[in-house]
């Protein structure tokens, strides 16, 4: 392992398909022992991001080092330190649990002195000793995933990439996932992970925003909600359908989200917005049932960025990157 250096560092990292550019003028520095999140909508280029990190694809310009290691230059001791999960891990349907983990030793040539011991141990690590013999099209999707990972970890890598692991994962599977990640990470292992979820951007020690294929924002979710521009006020209202119109048309309103039967509005001063929306959305047959001033989520922050990006003005949060 390097010493002194980033676990991940890329640089200027852009990929066009043609005439789109799918990522542009990306880059980062992950520290080791870091869980860091790479947060955006679908289509905002994480997977390309993802796959330009490991080698899957080369990028049109910039640079990417794992450990201290040139990608580009020795992409075979790169792929000795790094484990990577796609969206769509091509675990065989037709092979056992443990051939599945055979498969992919012999792929890694992890030793056969080895790799009984170590197919042993992340069996047990994920939970799937009981079901070593059971085909992998007959596995649940929480065990799928978690035999990809056991996969993806048979040469003990030491900085991992997970794209979207837990997508369409049910909640208990996702947090037992998320378990494993906790503890590999307490043993020293670096990871990236992209997601969709804010609630899994939240449990990481660094979130960068990507949006259109930028990166706009990287920063720990506590310090980046603390930055955020303006307050979150929570309205509860009905009808909301009306609610959602007068809300969408109110000028004091940098940006708002639904969330559940709730309204969640970032305005520039609560006490100055709340009365004057209160007023408005009574005018028109809104009944207002709760308006509060909260702390933001990193959904506020999220959709915050956002409105402010698509609206043409500068980023909506300190340090967010250009």
């Amino acid at each position: 392992m390097a010493t002194g250096s980033a676990a991940i560092v890329a640089q200027g990292l852009t990929r066009h398909f043609g005439a789109l550019a799918a990522v542009t003028d990306l880059s980062i520095e992950v520290p080791h022992g870091d869980i860091f999140a790479l947060l955006g909508p679908d289509g905002a280029g994480k997977t390309t991001t993802l796959r330009m990190l490991c080698g899957a694809i080369a990028p049109t310009a910039g640079s990417v080092e794992i450990e201290g290691i040139d990608l580009l230059r020795e992409p075979e001791r790169v792929q000795e330190r790094l484990g990577y999960m796609p969206q769509r891990f091509s675990l065989y349907g037709d092979l056992t649990v443990q051939e599945n983990l055979d498969f992919y030793a012999d792929l890694f040539a992890v030793s056969r002195e080895v790799r009984e011991q170590r197919s042993r141990r992340l069996l047990e690590f994920s939970g799937l000793t009981a079901f070593r013999d059971r085909l992998g099209a007959q596995l649940s999707g929480g065990m799928k995933q978690k035999l990809a990972l056991a996969c993806t970890l048979i040469h003990e890598p030491s900085v991992l990439l997970l794209d979207e692991p837990t997508a369409g994962v049910d909640p208990v599977s996702r947090r037992e996932f998320w378990r494993i990640l906790y503890e590999l990470n307490r043993g020293g292992v670096t990871i990236l992970v992209s997601t969709t979820y804010m609630d899994e951007a939240d449990r990481c020690s660094t979130v960068g925003l990507l949006y259109a294929g930028e990166l706009i924002s990287v920063e720990d979710p506590g310090e980046m909600k603390r930055r955020m521009r303006g307050e979150v006020v929570e309205f509860v209202a009905e009808p909301r359908a009306d609610a959602r119109g007068v809300i969408g048309r109110s000028p004091e309103i940098l940006s708002a989200t639904v969330i559940g039967d709730r309204f969640h509005v970032v305005v520039e001063d609560a006490a100055v917005a709340i009365p004057v929306l209160t007023q408005r959305l009574n005018a028109q047959g809104v009944d207002v049932r709760g308006a509060s001033t909260i702390p933001p989520s990193l959904e506020d922050v999220f959709v915050s960025v956002i409105a402010h990006r698509r609206a043409g003005n500068a980023p909506a949060e300190e340090g967010a990157r250009e």
